[in-house]
């Protein structure tokens, strides 16, 4: 059987579907596994590093709004689509496809037509309790529509579509452990902070996160933090942190990439993460039980992060921060709680143990399995 799955944008969108093209290669190891994706986003990386073929296509998304730009934008995206479509019909039948599998993102868009065009059977997970307008548009042709939460079956048309999954994560997420993740780091003594915002990046965090190095230098560095910039960070902020007087070359305890490839590992080792609150990045701290401070995303649609964020506070695993007060001084207050409270760093693990659904990718894969096996 050969099993496409599409997706692309963020991190968010693509570390699902390779967990479950993961759980899928365990199960059925005979099979073959194409990715689908965008051109010139994340998954031209991350893919082809978790060991899979990826085919890329133009992105044609949509703008919002009424504006005659966004519709003359809108009305030239119509063709880009039509174009991908035609491309991902050649794909599909060149690698004879079995089955269709989106995980979010405008890139998916397009195959998942395809797919359903071709007669395939096709499916698609919503990470968010409210479906992104990709899903929308595709929930009205796709077999199956996947969601996290239960309540998110009432925003679909056709709620006998509707399975609830969870949320896919690497079973590497589950199965770390502390000491053994930290001594593979060559970290040892001090604790751990772990602090990313984004596969491409936060601005407005990235800007605070740099005023909290100078915070560390300035307590004698407390402990170690690993750093991820982003792709857009990445671009400014080393220039940024010298400028706060921050010589990272010469300081061993802070960390800073571009993006954080080995993070089942580097979560493992965290004492405490600090984040955005994407569905994906919720569900790899729940299954990774590390306590966290989430500071959501002010600019994201219907609010989803701030909910998501909500989840696992309201559960007693987070610190809910609202983006406006949060300010390098504040978030040191934090950290320094939390890595001063073994007791509540403990309870706060379990808490969001607890939320995990930690067999989620095998259930997209029981779906997949009934799909096809019905032609």
């Amino acid at each position: 059987m050969n099993v496409v799955f599409t997706c692309g944008g963020t991190a968010g969108h693509i570390n699902p579907a390779i967990a479950v093209a993961n759980a899928w290669r365990e199960r059925r190891p005979q099979d073959r596994i194409l990715f689908i994706g965008s051109t010139d986003n994340m998954e031209e990386e991350l893919v082809p590093k978790a060991g899979y073929e990826i085919v890329t296509f133009r992105d044609a998304c949509f703008e919002r709004g009424l504006s005659f730009a966004a519709l003359k934008y809108n009305f030239q995206a119509v063709g880009r689509i039509a174009k991908a479509v035609s491309g991902c019909k050649k794909t599909l039948k060149e690698f004879d496809a079995s089955i269709v599998v989106g995980t979010g993102g405008y890139a998916s868009f397009p195959a998942l037509l395809a797919g359903h065009l071709l007669k395939l059977p096709t499916c698609v997970h919503e990470s968010n309790a409210l479906p992104g307008l990709t899903t929308k548009l595709a929930a009205a042709f796709a077999d199956r529509v996947l969601v996290c939460f239960p309540e998110s079956a009432q925003h679909y048309r056709d709620p006998k579509k509707v399975e609830v999954v969870g949320m896919p994560v690497r079973r590497e997420f589950l199965f770390g452990r502390k000491e053994r993740a930290k001594k593979e780091l060559g970290l040892t003594g001090r604790p751990v902070v772990v602090s990313a915002f984004g596969s491409q990046g936060a601005r407005a965090m990235n800007l605070v996160i740099g005023e909290l190095f100078r915070l560390e230098q300035d307590r004698g560095f407390p402990f170690h933090h690993i750093h991820a910039v982003g792709s857009y960070g990445w671009e400014w902020m080393p220039e940024y942190v010298k400028e706060q007087g921050v010589d990272l070359s010469r300081t061993s305890e802070i960390d800073m990439r571009k993006y954080i490839y080995d993070m089942p590992t580097v979560m493992a080792a965290a004492d405490v993460f600090l984040g955005r609150a994407g569905s994906s990045t919720c569900n790899e701290i729940a299954a990774s039980g590390v306590p966290c401070i989430l500071i959501p995303s002010p600019n994201v649609t219907n609010n989803h992060q701030e909910n998501n964020a909500r989840v696992l506070a309201d559960a007693g695993g987070a610190v809910l921060l609202p983006e406006a007060e949060c300010t390098a001084r504040v978030l040191m207050e934090n950290i320094e709680a939390l890595l001063s409270d073994e007791k509540r760093r403990l309870s706060m693990s379990a808490a969001l143990q607890a939320l995990a659904v930690p067999d989620s990718a095998q259930r997209i894969c029981q779906v997949m399995a009934e799909l096809t096996a019905k032609g």
